[in-house]
């Protein structure tokens, strides 16, 4: 909370894959538990690879989380979770529908410190709802950068790969998936079929 205006606000940790996002997350949380607050963290259902209620990173660290419905009324869930935590964390952003900014709005108008981690772009390097609503909402944005695994320039993008090929454009836009499906790219390196 703000000391002088007794207010909360939003956080928002964005980037590509392997970028960082969920071992910044998890530092804040673990500084905010060092400073005595109490935490409560939340990822979405659908992404359960290191666990069904745990917030994991590609460094393997891990911390426990409250695993909730990413559409529909399923974040709103969330507030009937909370008891009276001050730092409230959502990994996987992305992965939430457009509510999620609702509710890091109303979390923040409580009091509470809001964190927010998740990708930016989907694999087509468009814009990935809700973080780019949730970074125009938010007092704190960090865009963290991975490094491209083609040329080892700053990667801001996430390249896609479907049996060892870069995705079609008309391909679903999520797809939950780690080293299997995915690498950091740059802007120059970044590629599609159906171009």
């Amino acid at each position: 909370m703000h000391a002088i205006t007794n207010s909360g606000w939003v956080e928002v940790i964005s980037g590509s894959m392997f970028s960082g996002k969920t071992e910044e997350l998890l530092r804040r949380l673990r500084r905010a538990e060092i400073a005595g607050q109490d935490v409560a963290v939340f990822t979405p259902a659908l992404d359960d690879r290191f666990g069904a209620d745990t917030v994991g990173s590609h460094e393997g660290r891990i911390w426990d989380a409250v695993a909730v419905e990413s559409e529909g009324e399923g974040v709103w869930d969330v507030l009937d979770h909370l008891n009276g935590e001050e730092v409230v964390a959502f990994d996987e952003a992305n992965f939430f529908d457009a509510d999620l900014v609702d509710v890091c709005q109303r979390l923040a108008d409580d009091g509470r410190r809001v964190i927010v981690s998740g990708t930016d772009l989907t694999y087509r390097g468009e814009p990935f709802e809700p973080l780019p609503q949730l970074m125009a909402i938010a007092e704190y944005v960090e865009k963290l950068q991975a490094i491209c695994a083609v040329c080892g320039e700053p990667a801001t993008r996430n390249q896609r790969f479907v049996d060892g090929e870069p995705a079609h454009r008309d391909d679903p836009t999520i797809l939950v998936g780690a080293e299997e499906s995915y690498e950091a790219r740059c802007r120059s390196c970044h590629t599609l079929r159906g171009d």
